[in-house]
């Protein structure tokens, strides 16, 4: 039983464990966009610098891995080669500023659900009444961030519908990702090498007709290595806070990919002030799920 001080101590841990994807998955889709490729080849590439990530990971820390947990894990990836490529083909129909925030809203919604009502995490009516204003918050600054964003005319409605339906399987494939390793209480750095197994096995099966092997592939193993740092430290704070918590403060980095996709690719926006807003709202609403712990 661990003490209060301790119980303290590690919550406090685990928040700036799910800061890290924050930072750098607000950055990976930038990072891809700049690198180049399809979404096969620029998910290929990612799942490649993951592998070697996670490589490293085991020789220095030799976690245990047990035939339930490297099963369990290469699931997990499986899971996340749908999210990622998914997302990153809904790019073509609705550029970054928009499918992330919208990729963001649905993943949001889901895992917490999860994390509430399967796995139990908030369980006072107080606590309940503030982890909910934050994702409202978060649910806000995210429509706020898609209503800023300039549309672009011409098939503007058909491109709209398929990114949705393309962010709804790539959904299904982040939350499967990260609820099955908290289902089966699998700890981080056990899970890292069989699901770099399972996201590079399936992107390779993906995108085999797809020139899987380009320089554009190659690149964006540099981009794998940056999503590989958010991906530890999610699965570090998972234990230590929790789904709906450790998640939801990870999709904060949103601001980091709107702003970017605004400001360094050069996306169009109609209405700055409503995405700057939206952003600050999402930042209000990462600040309170702080205090759900």
């Amino acid at each position: 039983m661990l003490s209060k001080k301790e119980q303290k101590v590690g919550i406090e841990v685990g928040i700036l464990y799910a800061l890290l994807p924050a930072i750098f998955w607000g950055s990976i889709v930038l990072i891809s966009v700049k690198l180049g490729g399809n979404a096969y080849q620029q998910t290929l590439g990612i799942t490649l610098g993951a592998f070697l990530f996670s490589i490293g990971a085991y020789l220095i820390k030799m976690p245990e891995l047990t035939p339930l947990i490297f099963a369990v894990s290469v699931i997990s990836g499986i899971f996340w080669s749908i999210g990622q490529m998914n997302q990153l083909s809904s790019v073509a129909f609705l550029g970054v500023s928009k499918a992330v925030p919208l990729s963001t809203g649905m993943q949001l919604v889901s895992t917490t659900l999860f994390g509430v009502i399967v796995f139990k995490e908030w369980q006072t009516m107080t606590v309940i009444l503030i982890g909910s204003c934050a994702i409202l918050f978060i649910i806000a600054g995210v429509v706020m961030t898609s209503l800023g964003q300039k549309k672009s005319g011409g098939n503007e409605g058909g491109n709209f519908k398929k990114g949705i339906i393309i962010l709804l399987i790539s959904t299904v494939g982040y939350v499967g990702y990260v609820v099955i390793l908290r289902w089966f209480h699998i700890d981080g750095w056990s899970a890292l090498v069989p699901q770099s197994v399972g996201m590079l096995l399936s992107s390779l099966a993906i995108s085999l007709k797809q020139d899987p092997f380009s320089k554009y592939t190659f690149r964006n193993i540099i981009a794998g290595l940056v999503w590989s740092t958010g991906n530890l430290g999610l699965l570090l704070a998972i234990p230590l806070i929790g789904v709906a918590v450790s998640f939801s403060m990870s999709q904060t980095g949103i601001v980091i990919s709107t702003l970017g996709g605004i400001y360094l690719l050069k996306e169009k926006a109609s209405k700055t002030s409503f995405v700057i807003a939206g952003c600050l709202m999402i930042i209000a609403g990462g600040v309170l799920l702080g205090f759900t712990k």
